[in-house]
């Protein structure tokens, strides 16, 4: 009735059914996601933080907004006036995030600064925007 074949090939499919099931399993409950090769950070550019960019001042010298900021990324020759500081990141495969800020000189002074991270440039005070002076109270 039963050969020997029919019964290891019966084994044989009961064991793939159960790899299938298995497979199907791991994969539905989303280990295939950690499963995934490790994408690196990748960093380009000049790094500019938000305090390099508030010791910028109008009327700095290049010499001063060079030690501040670090060297141009980009430097136009046709536009000798003009540096660009570039900044992008990307954080394992995703896309990448830019920031950008540009440095405007005239007469070899930084005039203005434009982008993403910009510069806090104090207001000149006011007679109406200054505090009230206070009294101390006495003890």
């Amino acid at each position: 009735m039963f050969s020997i074949r029919s019964i290891g090939a019966s084994a044989l499919c009961r064991q793939l059914l159960l790899l299938a099931v298995v497979a199907l399993g791991i994969s539905a409950c989303g280990v295939t996601q950690k499963l995934r090769p490790y994408r690196i950070d990748i960093r380009q550019g000049n790094y500019v933080t938000q305090e390099m960019a508030a010791q910028l001042s109008p009327g700095m010298t290049e010499e001063q907004v060079r030690f501040v900021m670090g060297s141009p990324l980009l430097v136009d020759p046709f536009h000798a006036n003009r540096w660009d500081y570039i900044y992008s990141f990307a954080a394992g495969g995703k896309p990448a995030e830019t920031r950008r800020i540009t440095l405007l000189f005239k007469d070899n002074k930084l005039s203005s600064v434009e982008g993403d991270v910009i510069a806090a440039i104090p207001a000149a005070p006011s007679a109406a925007s200054a505090p009230a002076a206070q009294s101390a109270p006495r003890l």
